[in-house]
This record gives structure tokens, C-alpha cells and sequence, in this order.
């Protein structure tokens, strides 16, 4: 398979943009506007959009990864999905998508990747995910659609695209952590270390480092067993 560079893709996106466009101007035609953020532009949805005639533009979008009218979308490949699920990064993506009362997560890839059954490679528990996903459908009240391919994120983004609605205000804004949950954030990347472990760990030393130079024994007091992980990933080495 050729692996192409961003330089290449940009050419493809340019290259189809001019092509549309000339088309459309001959036809007299004016296409919708699909805003895209920047950072999609390694992802295959843009070209499939720009195929089915769509006007798109990159920016730099503060919430999301593609605003189509007055719908916000934030699309994730399955392998991103898992991950930002384990980080805790697509939590913060969540909280910032309530600013809108239109929003969408597409979980694209479903074609080649199964979702549930891949515990074997992600260390996941299937209903690990099961349950995350029920967690942003009804605790946050965000639909989720699951997509094959880029191809069809972009069908779906073209119906949605036809749908009555207004404009969005692009005044949305990233949300950051506070000081006390920045360091959440940090005890929470360690495996098995969830939100109240996190708390119960930063009460009692007080900081990172007093959590890092602690000994096991008193880690156990609130960890069990899972202090022995932390302790081998503070040693582990990167190479």
C-alpha cells in the first residue's frame, strides 16, 4: 500500500477543490460549506467530500472536527476512539461538545475493525467500551453513528448536510483543566487508577512526586494489588 505524505494529500484536496469548483461555476451551482478542522487533513473524509462536490475550508476548530450547518461532529477512527477513551481525553472532548445543542460522534471504521472483540490488542474489556458508549448516549445525550469507511463518514456528513437547519456560531471554546485536575488528569493515566483512586492518592500524599517516592506498601493502602503496576511503570524503561 502507498503511504502518502501530507504534501501529497494537500495536492489530492487542491487538485479535486479546483476541479469541483470549475465545475460548479460552469453549472452555475453554489455548494454547501463543510468547515474542517486542520487537523483532519490526513483523514480521507475532505477528498471523499470534495468528490460528492462539496465546498470545504481547514481551520483551526476550537470544538469538533467538522461543522456542517448548525451540527457540530467529532469523528474518530476505532483505534482513536479506544485510546482517547483510555486517556480520558475524549471526556474533555465530550464536555466541550455540550457548548452546542447539535452534535455528533461518528466512530469510523467498523469495516475493517470490530469494535467490541479486540481485547487481545487493546487490553480492553468489550464492555469496557460497550459501557462508555451507553455513557455518552445517556448520560450526556450525544448520538453515535458508526461509520465503515471515510467514504461513508461522508455520505453521512452529505444528508446531514441537507437537513433544515441554521448556522453555527463559531465562538466555542477548548476547556482547561484547573490545577487540581490537571493533576487528576496525570494519576488517571496509570492503569487501573480511575477518578476516585486518583483523589484518594493526591489527598493523602499530596502531590505526584510524593505519589512517585511513596513506598508500595503504603500505596497498597489504598491500591491493593494494582500499587505493584504503578511501581513497574515509574521503573519501566522507554527503550
Amino acid at each position: 500500500m502507498k503511504i502518502l505524505n501530507s504534501k501529497q494529500i494537500y495536492e489530492i484536496f487542491s487538485t479535486e477543490k479546483k476541479q469541483t469548483n470549475k465545475r460548479n461555476k460552469e453549472n452555475g451551482v453554489q455548494k454547501e460549506k463543510i468547515l474542517i478542522d486542520y487537523r483532519e487533513k490526513n483523514s480521507l473524509v475532505a477528498s471523499e467530500l470534495i468528490k460528492l462536490g462539496f465546498e470545504i475550508e481547514f481551520l483551526e476548530l476550537k470544538v469538533g472536527d467538522y461543522i456542517v450547518r448548525d451540527v457540530v461532529i467529532e469523528r474518530k477512527t476505532i483505534q482513536d476512539f479506544i485510546s482517547s477513551m483510555l486517556n480520558k481525553h475524549l471526556l474533555k472532548q465530550i464536555e466541550e461538545l455540550q457548548q452546542y445543542q447539535n452534535k455528533l460522534i461518528i466512530i469510523e471504521g467498523i469495516e475493517e475493525r470490530f469494535l467490541y472483540n479486540d481485547e487481545i490488542n487493546t487490553g480492553v474489556n468489550p464492555n469496557a467500551i460497550r459501557g462508555f458508549i451507553l455513557s455518552i448516549l445517556l448520560k450526556h445525550k450525544i448520538p453515535v453513528v458508526y461509520t465503515k469507511n471515510p467514504s461513508d463518514t461522508a455520505k453521512y456528513i452529505s444528508v446531514l448536510s441537507k437537513k433544515q437547519s441554521s448556522d453555527i456560531s463559531l465562538k466555542a471554546k477548548k476547556f482547561s483543566l484547573g490545577r487540581k485536575e490537571q493533576l487528576e488528569f496525570i494519576m488517571e493515566g496509570f492503569p487501573g487508577i480511575g477518578p476516585k483512586k486518583s483523589k484518594a492518592l493526591l489527598e493523602k500524599f499530596g502531590s505526584i512526586q510524593k505519589i512517585i517516592l511513596a513506598p508500595t506498601e503504603e500505596l497498597e493502602k489504598i491500591l491493593g494489588k494494582q500499587a505493584q503496576i504503578i511501581s513497574e511503570v515509574i521503573e519501566r524503561k522507554y527503550s
